[in-house]
């Protein structure tokens, strides 16, 4: 398997990849919590190991971005924190499983093995998403086209994210409500309206690569390259 290891003490950090390598496994590693969010995000990992107790980003923090941008490599924590309430925040936060130090190797590995052994989830997708020229970054929260930034409210980037996942596929507004504003019913206001608006000048105004952001008549809207329908 492709571990990646998020572990900031030299010894532990040293002693673990060894081990896991005499093991035939491929080891990439990262000694505190920014690191470890990039090489995540970049590369694709079977596993993720990561200490609890990082410098710049804590494992907590790390965790949460990486369940914030869909990425749902399984994830084991470790922890000199062992009491339950420690243990269950790290569960909460969306840990796949949680060992505390100190631990014997030989249950770190057997903890690694049944975590590489799950399918993999449907839903695990990729922390950059591109229509024609336009990319959205899950894990930076920019959005560029043409190598431009643009500056999306919150609102307008989950929109986008939204209308991105489904690329070439008609959206309806009664979808875009449920999913993005989370209303299961229908507010009777011009608020999808009123973000697609915003959300079309940011992304189509200005820029050559023609439009992105297409209205389809009594249906809905759609995100793709070519002419308005």
């Amino acid at each position: 398997m492709k571990i990646l290891l998020v572990e900031d003490d030299v010894e532990t950090r040293t002693y673990v990849a060894k081990g896991l390598r005499q093991l035939g496994h491929i080891i990439d590693q990262a000694t505190d919590g920014h690191d470890g969010l990039f090489h995540a995000g970049e590369g694709h990992y079977d596993v993720l190991v990561i200490d609890r107790m990082l410098p710049r980003l804590d494992g907590l923090s790390l965790l949460r971005a990486l369940r914030a941008a869909r990425i749902q490599t399984p994830v084991l924590m470790l922890t000199a924190l062992g009491e339950v309430d420690a243990r269950v925040e790290g569960i909460e936060a969306g840990a796949d499983d949680y060992l505390a130090k100190p631990f014997a190797f030989a249950e770190l590995a057997a903890r690694i093995g049944a975590l590489g052994r799950r399918p993999p989830l449907a839903a695990a997708a990729a922390t950059k998403l591109r229509v024609a020229d336009l990319e959205l970054d899950l894990l930076k929260r920019e959005v560029r086209r043409a190598g431009r930034s643009i500056d999306l409210q919150p609102r307008e980037f989950r929109l986008l994210e939204y209308l991105m996942r489904h690329s070439g596929e008609v959206v309806t507004r009664a979808m875009l409500l449920e999913k993005v504003w989370e209303y299961h019913f229908d507010p009777k206001t011009s608020v999808v309206e009123t973000h697609i608006s915003r959300l079309r000048g940011k992304i189509d105004r200005n820029f050559d690569g023609g439009e992105l952001l297409h209205t389809i008549r009594g249906a809905g809207y759609m995100i793709r390259p070519g002419t308005a329908f």
